[in-house]
């Protein structure tokens, strides 16, 4: 399994050289948008490694309910409705 430190480095890196390439042509407003996917990709990679290591900790042990963590995510997003 990657690591966390290398999972966001190699985010970064892909959008440190396009942003690079944006400041060298001059595309301001390619560079704000590259540094907004950047954050909201940055926080999702970051929710999702936070749920991976949840489950790397205690991958669907039954909770006091006696559903799994699955089940659980499942009733969840039933009532999210998605």
């Amino acid at each position: 399994m990657r690591s966390r430190d290398r999972i966001l480095g190699n985010l970064e890196e892909i959008y440190r050289e396009s942003f690079d390439h944006a400041r060298a042509a001059g595309a301001d407003s390619r560079m704000i948008d590259l540094d907004n996917a950047y954050v909201r990709d940055q926080l999702m990679l970051e929710i999702l490694l936070d749920i991976r290591d949840l489950f790397a900790v205690s991958p669907a042990a039954p909770a006091a309910s006696g559903k799994s963590a699955i089940e659980q995510l499942a009733a969840l997003k039933r009532l999210a409705g998605r």
